[in-house]
């Protein structure tokens, strides 16, 4: 069984930052992409950054250039430092990672129990 352990949210004023961070635990054979997604209240799950095992990233429009993630492949570790941060950034920040367990044949995708994040104006 695979665990996705998210840390680091909380509430920071308006252009403050925060930095998540998750660990991947368990029977871990692989990691093919790991992401951070959000949900505001009253909208749907949205994708905000993810990152191939080769360190290729993609950001959603309104993250480029105030968000950075990152992961350390040999600790199965994933984080996302959010820079300039605006109220409309509020939400559940939830990890995601495509994992192969140990004896497996195929990725799944995994979640993590989500961190809230909330900025004031």
């Amino acid at each position: 069984q695979v665990q996705l352990v998210e840390s680091g949210g909380g509430l920071v004023q308006a252009g403050g930052s925060l930095r998540l961070s998750c660990a991947a635990s368990g029977s871990i054979f692989s990691i093919n992409t790991m992401g951070w997604y959000r949900q505001a209240p009253g909208k749907r799950r949205e994708l905000v950054a993810f990152i191939t095992k080769y360190g290729d990233t993609n950001y959603v429009d309104s993250a480029k250039g105030r968000f950075t993630i990152s992961r350390d492949n040999a600790k199965n570790t994933v984080s996302l430092q959010m820079n300039s941060l605006k109220p409309e950034d509020t939400a559940v920040y939830y990890c995601n990672a495509e994992i192969m367990f140990s004896g497996g044949f195929s990725y799944t995708n995994s979640w993590g129990q989500g961190t809230q994040v909330t900025v004031s104006s």
